[in-house]
């Protein structure tokens, strides 16, 4: 089974970076052959060697962001379980929790940007808040349906031979809900770095965000682009661990 799921995630690897080679060249002949200015569509080989240029600040860029995205990715998923795990244990919860965890979601979470730049600064803090809210509720959603899938006749069955409430949870419900809770890990993967992001464009001493709006006052639409490939190599990198995570995990699927 293991080299199965190895054999596959390699096939899988390679798939993707063909399509990627596939697409740098049709972006550089199309660049290229058509003639066109930086600021519509610079060419990959531009781009690349402003990457090489200006490394260094983009790799300390890189990590700032990263650092962002994680911390808030595993607070927002912490936070987003155990509020799922509270309105399962307490029911009566639900009807407090579900309504407002909505109303706090049905806005868009760049709305609350400046009020969590004013409460927490212009540093981390405020990006990794503004993470774990956006993820949180994926997360919580997601939990939610996997715990409600347990089967009535599997918790009748385990209570039968004297399974507590935390028994049935931890024996039953948990694993019924693992497909779906890492699911829902893993689409929250890209919204962490988008976020994180987006809210260092508003504010910010550092990362990818603050490069992309610095680049664009400057015009240089080369950093731009090299900023925003080294954003997507980091959710590519995320999206995939826990993709990884995921198939050692839930084997069975």
């Amino acid at each position: 089974m293991s080299a199965f799921l190895e054999n596959d995630s390699a096939r899988q690897i390679g798939r993707g970076i063909a399509g990627a080679l596939l697409v740098a060249v049709i972006w550089e002949l199309s660049a290229r052959g058509l003639n066109l200015p930086a600021y519509v569509l610079p060419s990959v080989s531009s781009i690349l060697s402003g990457m090489v240029g200006d490394a260094a600040n983009l790799l300390a860029a890189a990590h700032f962001t990263a650092a962002e995205a994680l911390s808030g990715y595993a607070i927002g998923c912490l936070i987003g379980i155990a509020a799922a795990v509270l309105v399962t244990m307490i029911p009566v919860a639900r009807s407090v929790v579900l309504p407002l965890a909505t109303a706090i979601n049905s806005v868009p979470v760049v709305a609350y940007s400046p009020l969590v730049l004013l409460w927490f600064g212009m540093g981390m803090a405020s990006k990794i808040v503004m993470v774990a809210v956006a993820v949180s509720f994926t997360i919580f959603l997601s939990t939610i349906a996997g715990l409600d899938r347990v089967d009535r006749k599997s918790v009748d069955l385990i209570r039968s031979f004297g399974a507590g409430r935390l028994t049935v949870l931890w024996r039953l419900r948990l694993p019924t809900a693992l497909p779906l809770i890492i699911a829902g890990m893993r689409v929250s993967t890209v919204r962490s770095v988008i976020v994180a992001i987006v809210t260092e464009m508003l504010g910010a001493y550092g990362g990818l965000g603050w490069v992309i709006y610095q680049a664009v006052l400057q015009i240089d639409f080369v950093k731009v682009w090299a900023a925003i490939i080294v954003a997507s190599a980091i959710s590519l990198t995320f999206f995939g661990a826990i993709s990884l995570v995921e198939r050692r995990c839930i084997f069975w699927r």
